[in-house]
C-alpha cells in the first residue's frame, strides 16, 4: 500500500502529484522533486544557482520532518539541472545538508523546468528507522 503526504509548511501540489509517497509500512519516503519555491510557491534565487540548490535541500528536510525524517535518511537523490557547471559550484551546500555516508545520486542536465525561472529540481528518497518514522497529517 502507498500512502500520499502533503505536508502543510510545503508548497501545495497544483496537479497530478504528491509531494511525497509512504510505501509500505511507512520506512521508505519517496519524495516528489522538489525546486526552490516558498511556501506560497513563490520562486526563491531566481538566477542563482546556488540560493536554488540551497532552497530545494530546505524543501527536502522539510518534507522529511513531520515524518521524523532527517537528511541523513536520505539514501538516494536524482538532480535535474538546467546548467550542470553551475551546479557542481553548490558541493559546499550539500556538505551543510549530508555528512558521510551521503546519499547516491544522479544529476542530469535538462533543457528547462516546468517553470523557466527554475535551475534544479531534485528527488529524493529516504528511508526512515521505525523508531523515529510518524504518519504526518493528511492535507488533501
Amino acid at each position: 500500500m502507498v500512502n500520499a503526504v502533503n505536508p502543510p509548511d510545503v508548497w501545495s501540489p497544483f496537479g497530478a502529484f504528491s509531494m511525497a509517497v509512504i510505501q509500505g509500512d511507512g520506512q521508505i519516503v519517496h519524495l516528489k522533486g522538489q525546486v526552490s519555491l516558498d511556501r506560497h510557491g513563490q520562486v526563491i534565487g531566481q538566477n542563482d544557482m546556488r540560493a536554488q540548490v540551497r532552497k530545494v535541500l530546505e524543501n527536502v528536510r522539510d518534507m522529511l520532518a513531520p515524518m521524523g525524517g532527517q537528511m541523513a535518511d536520505v539514501i538516494s537523490m536524482v538532480h535535474y539541472a538546467t546548467d550542470i557547471e553551475a551546479f557542481m559550484t553548490t558541493g559546499d551546500i550539500r556538505q551543510e545538508f549530508f555528512a558521510m555516508p551521503y546519499p547516491v545520486t544522479t544529476t542530469v542536465q535538462v533543457e528547462r523546468l516546468y517553470r523557466a525561472e527554475l535551475m534544479i529540481e531534485i528527488a529524493a528518497i529516504a528511508e526512515i528507522p521505525r523508531s523515529r518514522f510518524r504518519h504526518p497529517e493528511r492535507r488533501d
